[in-house]
């Protein structure tokens, strides 16, 4: 019965709507905005880059004194982070399905 009037009043009256295509705007503080992702990943790679070296430095001594090797993990880390900082922008290409590209 609900299906019916459902259907009755779908098929017999029509329902005409304005159809709107607004064109797409810069957001007012976008330029500052990729300023700051640009700082953020210049922070990034630097601290992978210090990240390896100080992994690399503490190797060294871990080897040359005999302790426990827990550095290789960290040097595996750092690398592994690099990776996904250094791809985030084709990482984000491809969840979001458009060309995303850095100047």
């Amino acid at each position: 019965m609900i299906l019916l009037a459902a259907h009755e009043v779908l098929t017999t009256h029509t329902v005409l709507a304005q159809i709107f295509n607004p064109t797409p705007e810069t957001p007012p503080v976008a330029d500052k905005l990729l300023k700051l992702v640009r700082y953020f990943t210049w922070f990034v790679l630097l601290a992978g880059v210090l990240a390896i070296i100080y992994a690399g430095g503490r190797f060294a001594w871990e080897k040359w004194s005999g302790g426990a090797l827990t550095a290789p993990k960290q040097i595996a880390g750092a690398l592994v982070g690099g990776v996904i900082a250094t791809s985030a922008g084709t990482i984000m290409s491809a969840v979001i399905g458009t060309q995303f590209n850095m100047p």
